[in-house]
């Protein structure tokens, strides 16, 4: 086990290894894909990118109920 000067030294290069590690990485996928669904459908609350697919999710899905405004005149 470290004592002392040994255990810094090795906690600096540890911490220098894992900075190194996250930006060699890039951005983060889950992140990214997360912010790109901006649409939720208003009745069970699913998150769809764009308003083409929220149209033939609500039409699909959710025939009973009314279209929301938003999608009214969107063209699937």
């Amino acid at each position: 086990m470290a004592r002392g000067h040994q255990k810094f030294q090795s906690q600096q290069k540890n911490a220098k290894k894992q900075a190194d590690i996250k930006k060699s990485k890039g951005h983060d996928q889950k992140a990214a894909a997360k912010a790109a669904l901006v649409y939720t459908c208003t009745v069970c609350r699913t998150q769809m990118p764009d308003p083409k697919t929220f149209k033939q999710h609500f039409e699909s899905k959710h025939p009973k109920s009314p279209m929301p405004p938003e999608l009214a005149d969107v063209e699937v």
